[in-house]
Formats: structure tokens, sequence, C-alpha cells
């Protein structure tokens, strides 16, 4: 019997779900979990959530430049969707927690602007928005590139030879080794870019080859969770970052087919959710888990509470954001 062929434009068909699935990995990944708990490495590998983000927003960057390349246009669409959340969000996490009478001022307009204690000294509150902001900054001059020179499509491990730089090179790490956590996510962005015409095109891949995806999602999925598990603080962060490359887009086709399965009710729930991402990132971890934690109500129900009373929350926060931009 002959595999049906795999189908890359399901990368695009299936995003809000994907989004949705990744947002809820984030949530798992951010609940507290002791390291001695079974279940510690799994949890952890929740991480890679962030790099589904990264990798579909470079697709959909793609999608977006191919229909109208204008960069100043790109970057107030970009804007558009993410400042003004950002602003609403970051201005009343750090201004509860800012001292009035003493506090520094500068460095309270820096965070609630562009986040600037994540790229001085790698604070880790709301790193992934900043983060995002400098890769869309990054996107247009990349896709260009590409369009003119196909063959800088391998810029991508340039920057991978780039993370290890910063790791073992002296005066690199301690220059910029502060942000690995951004660098080691730069490769699978530019690599969600360089998929984006092969999604756009709907290019297939032979059926047959499943069982190659599949194989390599085992063993990258297995090596995670193994050094989670056994080895969590005891090797560079960056060195699984790269794992989860591989792991991100065999993980990605691997729910394309789940996703083509599972009942809708259930694929509506993860795009409602996928389609909240960035407001439920910016609501989950600090203004609704922090206060779920402290009755320690265990590692399942604490999450399931924090999706349920996210959900709300963000759609609350999508909706008057939008009417406020109407005004």
């Amino acid at each position: 019997m002959k595999i049906k062929d795999i189908e890359l434009a399901n990368i695009s068909r299936y995003r809000a779900e994907l989004m949705g699935a990744a947002m809820l990995f984030i949530i798992l990944f951010h609940v507290p979990l002791a390291r001695s708990n079974e279940f510690f490495g799994l949890r952890r590998c929740g991480n890679v959530g962030v790099d589904m983000f990264l990798f579909l927003s470079g697709i959909g960057l793609w999608f977006s430049w191919m229909k109208n390349p204008q960069i100043w246009q790109f970057y107030k669409r970009r804007l558009l969707r993410i400042y003004p959340t950002w602003l609403v969000m970051a201005s009343l996490f750090y201004m509860s927690r800012f001292d009035w009478l003493h506090g520094n001022y500068i460095d309270l307009i820096g965070d609630i602007t562009i986040n600037w204690d994540f790229w001085l000294h790698d604070e880790l509150t709301f790193w992934y928005i900043p983060a995002i902001m400098m890769l869309y900054l990054w996107a247009p001059p990349y896709m260009l590139l590409i369009q003119k020179h196909p063959f800088y499509r391998w810029t991508p491990v340039l920057l991978i030879l780039w993370c290890i730089w910063v790791q073992w090179i002296a005066p690199l790490h301690q220059a910029v080794g502060h942000i690995e956590i951004f660098w080691s996510r730069v490769p699978i962005f530019l690599i969600g870019i360089n998929f984006g015409e092969m999604v756009r095109k709907g290019t297939k891949i032979e059926g047959a080859a499943i069982w190659m995806i599949l194989i390599i999602f085992l063993a990258t999925f297995s090596s995670c969770v193994y050094l989670e598990q056994h080895s969590h603080g005891r090797f560079p962060l960056f060195v699984e970052r790269m794992i989860y490359i591989p792991f991100t887009i065999t993980l990605i086709l691997m729910l394309n087919r789940v996703f083509r399965r599972t009942p809708r009710w259930f694929n509506r729930f993860c795009a409602f959710f996928g389609a909240l991402s960035l407001e439920a990132y910016l609501v989950h971890d600090h203004f609704v888990m922090t206060y779920i934690i402290p009755y320690h109500l265990g590692y399942w129900l604490t999450a399931l509470l924090t999706i349920i009373i996210t959900i709300p929350f963000a759609w609350l926060l999508q909706r008057g954001i939008k009417l406020i931009m109407k005004q």
C-alpha cells in the first residue's frame, strides 16, 4: 500500500492549530515541577513550543512578504500586531512592581518600551517579545537577500556556527553570551522563512519519507528528554536548542498528520488558542499562574487551571486592543 505524500501546504493549513499546540507546550513547560519527578525531562521539552512559534512565524512572514513586499508596510503590520498589546501588559507588570520613590525611571521606560533589561542583563520575564521584534526587524533584509541570491538560504548554518562561537570563544561569550537564548533561536526562524516558499507552492514529499521523519522525531525527542532528565544544568543549553531544530520541524510534520485525524472540536479549540497565542503568552505566566502556584494544587491541575483562566483573559485583551486601535 502506497503511503500518501506529505504535503507541506498542511503547515499553512493547520498553522493556527500548530500555534495553539505550541502555546499549550509552553504553558506545560512553565508549570513548576520538581527535578526528581519522572516527568521532569518531558515537561522541559515543552520549551520546543518557542521554536515552533519561530518556525511558523518565519513561514507566515514569507507568505506576507510575497503578497506585499513593501518593507515599511511589513514593519507597520508587525508593529501594530505586537506592540500595543506589549505596551499594555509590560506597563501593568513593570509599573505594579516599581519603587516610585527610589526606582530608576529610565530603566522603567526601557523595560516597558523595548524590555531592554533582556538585552542588557538577560532578564527573561517576557524575553520572547523583544526577541521576535528583533527578528521581525531582520526578516525583510534576509528575504530580499535570498530572493536575489538563493544560495544565502544556507545562512542558518552560519548562525549555528555563531552559537558555538558565542558559547566557547571567551571574548564573544563575555560580550553577548548572556542572550544565548536569543542567538540559539535565530536559526530556526530563518529556516522557517526558507520553508515558506515550499509551503506556499504546496511542495510534496514522497510518503515513504515519513519513516525518516519519524526516526528523526523520535531520536531528537528522546535525546532532549534524556538530557533534561539526567543532565539538566550540566550542559550548555544551546546544544539542546540545536537538537530542537530537527525536533521542531519533524514535530510539526507529525502534528499535521494528527490534526488530519483529530475531531473537529479539538482542532477548533487549538486554532482558537493559537489565534490568542501572543496574548496568552503575555498573560499566562505572570498574571495567572503566579497566583495559582501558592495553592500547591499539583502539576496537572495547575496547568489546567492556568489554561482555563488564561483563555478568557487573553481573548478580552485581544478584543480590547482591537477596539482601541479602531478608534
